[in-house]
């Protein structure tokens, strides 16, 4: 089971953490908006709704106490259930938002799906975030080779470098792919 890596946790509590902040608004956006959505809650609103949410957040983490044994995105879903309801006392707004039906319960199945689009998510946006960091040729070297499942030696003829190329080009990007994952999952 994927847990939040505390020290993220903790970093985020500090009010001046930027960089904390920014790394949590990424990793935590697509699961807040996905909340939001099986809500009910339309794209556009769903936009405005996650965006409350990470102002509340801001307020509520400098006091949050992390847990180990307890699970932080259950935490979270409790935060977008009260603040769903809250916004639909607040105003007239569509069903959606204060149906009864509100399903953002903790469920096995549920934990299981988030845990698939929340992995996911993290590696698409850490392949996302290295791919600039590497040169193109080393890049879709280790591509074609690791997930495309082509020989090193079709991928060397293709890009027109050496078979030793490839090998040491799936070496650097998943090295470093391990270090961008390194306590997320």
């Amino acid at each position: 089971m994927y847990t939040t890596p505390p020290s993220l946790l903790e970093r985020v509590r500090k009010p001046c953490e930027g960089q904390a902040w920014e790394r949590f608004v990424s990793l935590y956006t697509p699961y807040l908006f996905s909340l939001v959505r099986r809500a009910g809650v339309g794209r556009e609103d769903a936009s405005d709704v996650v965006q409350d949410v990470f102002l509340l957040l801001t307020k509520k983490m400098p006091d949050f106490e992390y847990d180990a044994q307890l699970s932080f995105r259950a935490w979270l879903r409790t935060v977008v259930r009260n603040r769903l309801h809250e916004i639909g006392r607040r105003r007239a707004v569509p069903k959606a938002f204060t149906a009864n039906d509100f399903d953002l319960e903790d469920s096995a199945e549920a934990d299981s799906i988030e845990e698939t689009e929340y992995r996911s998510h993290v590696i698409a946006r850490a392949l996302e975030i290295m791919q600039r960091d590497f040169a193109p040729t080393t890049w879709k070297a280790c591509w074609e080779h690791v997930v495309s499942g082509r020989t090193a030696l079709e991928v060397a003829a293709q890009l027109g470098i050496s078979e030793g190329a490839v090998y040491v080009a799936k070496c650097r990007v998943l090295r470093r792919l391990r270090e961008e994952l390194n306590g997320l999952l």
